[in-house]
């Protein structure tokens, strides 16, 4: 009896994950993914967040995903594979296809800037996905522009997003937001993965923000492409001159992207636009790498910009200020946000818990916010919808 009860115990044991994987079927409501190339119905997304692929590669031997816990691609007779992925969160995504231990670019999607290359992304529809959508309401424009960078002795490269009516009125002038990219991004990445100018010329539209212009300009990271400017520069006076840890402990070296920003972009950017050059209509936000580089050039030019947003990238405590009266004075806003699934645990890299501090820094009377995404971790979603809570609080005063 033992020994038959043993049998059992190990066959259920056995048996247990394959009948799990084999009632784990996707469901079959798959649509085409709205970051495909016009007219590619692959990939599709289905109401589980599951991603299904097909690719057409009759001599390959093995093709998958670069999405973790993905199912085996199978062949079909008229030569393409068909895989799919685990559940994923809402929102954008990069990826890889394997084929014959090759990581390539999917030949069906939109192609993105990230993980330091030009590559595939797959955007799994978010329930609240309306406040980036294309309306029919009045647009901006994304200005792409190069400039000569004096510190660098470069030419340097960036995007600049004017609000609708821009060019309507040649009397008027604008405040000025410095938004910034993560690493292993660049400055393509607010305006095509971020949907910034979407997400103000909704919120302009529904009077929530005020307009502004959203200037966008390439970090320096070091793990871009060859032939992108590099943070080998000197540091500028008054420069923050350090390196910061980042992703596996590589340090960024911010000082020569805050040298180009300060002495050269900045200046650029109020010769050539309609802006009001002033600190008080000035901001500077980042995402992760980019919320790392916001949080020590603000701090270290408070003459310069009035209102800070990180995120994902840090906190800002109360002992990082070394004259809060002066600093309570000259910024007029501190927004700090993060996505739910990246809090908790001990993480040095944030400074401490980054709502405790900001937290404090309000009981200390500065004007400080903390927003947290829901359901969302280290991703674009995370920071589409920072963008979206932070825009409407700029400028007001």
């Amino acid at each position: 009896m033992r020994t038959s009860l043993s049998i059992l115990a190990v066959a259920s044991a056995l048996l247990g994950p394959l009948c799990l994987a084999q009632s784990q079927v996707p469901a079959d409501d798959w649509k085409p993914a709205p970051s495909n190339q016009a007219g590619r119905q692959y990939p599709q997304v289905n109401s589980e967040g599951r991603v299904k692929f097909r690719i057409l590669a009759p001599k390959a031997q093995s093709i998958g995903v670069s999405f973790r816990d993905s199912s085996v691609f199978t062949k079909g007779e008229d030569g393409a594979w068909i895989g799919y992925t685990r559940p994923l969160d809402e929102g954008f995504h990069y990826y890889t296809i394997n084929i014959d231990g090759a990581e390539v670019p999917d030949p069906n999607s939109h192609y993105f800037y990230g993980a330091s290359r030009w590559g595939s992304a797959v955007e799994v529809p978010a329930k609240d996905a309306n406040f980036y959508a294309l309306k029919n309401v009045p647009h901006g424009q994304l200005r792409e522009i190069d400039y000569w960078s004096k510190s660098g002795n470069t030419n340097r490269h960036a995007f600049i997003y004017t609000p609708p009516g821009y060019d309507s009125n040649a009397r008027k002038r604008y405040p000025v937001l410095y938004l910034q990219h993560g690493a292993g991004e660049d400055e393509t990445g607010w305006g095509r993965q971020g949907h910034a100018g979407l997400i103000l010329d909704n919120l302009i539209a529904e009077g929530k923000a005020l307009p502004f212009l959203i200037a966008m300009e390439y970090g320096g990271n070091p793990f871009a492409a060859g032939g992108r400017p590099t943070n080998a520069a000197p540091a500028a006076s008054g420069a923050t001159n350090r390196a910061i840890a980042g992703p596996g402990g590589r340090a960024f070296n911010f000082s020569a992207f805050e040298k180009a920003l300060i002495e050269d972009f900045i200046p650029y950017v109020d010769a050539n636009f309609r802006t009001v050059a002033k600190p008080s209509n000035r901001a500077m936000a980042g995402l992760s790498m980019g919320g790392m580089q916001t949080r020590g050039i603000t701090l270290g030019h408070l003459d310069t910009f009035s209102h800070i947003g990180v995120f994902s990238g840090g906190s800002i405590a109360v002992t990082n200020i070394t004259d809060l009266p002066a600093f309570k004075k000259k910024v007029k806003l501190v927004f700090i946000s993060y996505g739910s699934k990246e809090l908790g645990g001990d993480r040095p890299n944030r400074g401490g818990d980054p709502k405790a501090q900001t937290a404090a820094l309000k009981e200390a009377g500065v004007n400080a916010v903390f927003y947290e995404s829901p359901d969302t971790a280290h991703e674009w979603q995370s920071w589409r919808r920072s963008l979206h809570e932070f825009a409407p609080l700029l400028f007001k005063n």
